[in-house]
């Protein structure tokens, strides 16, 4: 079967909107992987704006299946994976005002950047994957860093004005993960996936992990809400109220 890695960084994006100590990341990892998560994803961003460097350390220590910890390429973020050693690391790009990851890696612009960092994971005993669009060049280079799987980012799929567009897209990341393959990598996709549009990248052939966050949290959100507010009500009716 397809491995579900789950990315939680949005419940550290609500524990930061207050400033507090929950929603706790730790907490929900726990929860994804009795829901049956074969992974748990987490951005350590160099400006700590949600996922911070206790939560990357309590889920080494916690966490039971694949901890993949994305980062960007970047010495900071590569030496505390190289000390933390997560089953996986994904590098992907990362801009200061980007409200989340906007395209692939650009690896063929950083070829000796991105092979140095892939290397000094690996020497760590760490499982490397590259975050990158579905474009040939970019997964040339990619495969050529040495680096054990491609993440090819679906953005422009999950953005599809219409089914052909839709299609068109499919399309190009169904060429790109055959290069993958013959390779010898593995194949891994993931960036705006639902669960109206994730069955069609799913059933490309060799297709082992989809990274999924948005979504399954937004979904969470919603199916948990009407069962949260009966707990709160269930509680406050323990109350004896004597103001009558």
């Amino acid at each position: 079967m397809i491995e579900l890695g789950v990315n939680i960084d949005h419940i550290a994006t609500v524990r930061q909107a207050r400033r507090t100590v929950e929603p706790d990341p730790v907490w929900a990892a726990v929860m994804a992987e009795l829901g049956g998560a074969d992974g748990i994803t987490v951005h350590l961003r160099e400006d700590r704006r949600h996922i911070n460097d206790r939560d990357v350390a309590l889920l080494r220590e916690t966490v039971r299946c694949k901890l993949n910890l994305e980062m960007a390429c970047v010495e900071e973020i590569v030496k505390i994976a190289c000390k933390t050693v997560p089953d996986q690391a994904t590098l992907v790009p990362e801009r200061r005002e980007e409200i989340t990851t906007e395209g692939g890696l650009d690896v063929a612009g950083q070829k000796s950047t991105v092979q140095k960092m892939v290397r000094c994971l690996q020497d760590c005993g760490v499982v490397v994957s590259l975050f990158l669009d579905p474009d040939p060049q970019q997964i040339e280079s990619g495969i050529a860093t040495g680096c054990d799987a491609i993440e090819i980012h679906t953005g422009r799929y999950a953005l599809a004005e219409n089914d052909q567009a839709r299609n068109a897209e499919r399309a190009r990341i169904l060429a790109v993960g055959e290069m993958i393959v013959s390779a010898g990598l593995r194949l891994h996709a993931g960036h705006g996936l639902t669960y109206h549009n994730v069955l069609p990248i799913a059933e490309i052939p060799k297709m082992q992990e989809l990274n999924i966050g948005h979504s399954i949290i937004s979904r969470a959100l919603m199916s948990g809400l009407k069962e949260a507010v009966a707990e709160m009500k269930r509680l406050l009716g323990t109350v004896q109220n004597n103001s009558k």
